[in-house]
């Protein structure tokens, strides 16, 4: 069974920056800066932490996982915004 998950980080070297919003992307959808928004079972999680474990400074950035519960039959999404709309965006991804 997969959960959503909301996903955001703190990094503080551009580098790994660089290397966790790659790592993200073949994982969720990209919503907001250092913010996506996954959709995991157990393993898929396990292995997202284990290979963020590899890339992140332990003592300097932050990777926080918030579980939004079941991604199946939840209704519809709860993620709301203040300020700037937040708009879904449900385009396929395309790689070049």
């Amino acid at each position: 069974m997969r959960n959503s998950y909301i996903v955001c980080y703190d990094i503080c070297d551009p580098k790994r920056l660089r290397q966790v919003y790659k790592t993200m992307r073949g994982w969720g959808d990209h919503i907001q800066y250092s913010v996506f928004e996954c959709q995991l079972t157990k393993m898929d999680i396990a292995r997202l932490r284990s290979t963020l474990a590899e890339i992140i400074h332990h003592k300097e950035d932050q990777v926080i996982f918030v579980d939004l519960g079941p991604a199946d039959g939840r209704g519809e999404r709860v993620i709301s915004a203040l300020g700037k709309p937040y708009v879904n965006i449900d385009s396929p991804l395309i790689v070049v």
